[in-house]
């Protein structure tokens, strides 16, 4: 390595969590604050909401017909 072009590598680097989870990682910045790590999101921990997407372009479709229906009785 080149001398006097890296940044400072700290390999103890304290990462803390909102969720107040602390772990250590190697990075070049000594401490780091996140807002969600995998103790707390919802992928990780089962929590996950999944949306239920079916039927939504057939319930479009009715209220557009709907609406063209109601465009011609006018």
């Amino acid at each position: 390595m080149k001398k006097n072009i890296h940044p400072k590598y700290y390999p103890n680097a304290e990462v803390k969590c909102a969720c107040g989870n602390i772990f250590i990682v190697g990075s070049t910045k000594e401490f780091i604050e996140i807002e969600i790590c995998s103790k707390c999101h919802p992928f990780y921990t089962g929590k996950e909401k999944i949306i239920d997407t079916m039927g939504r372009v057939e319930k479009f479709q009715k209220r557009l017909a709907k609406k063209q229906s109601s465009k011609k009785n006018a």
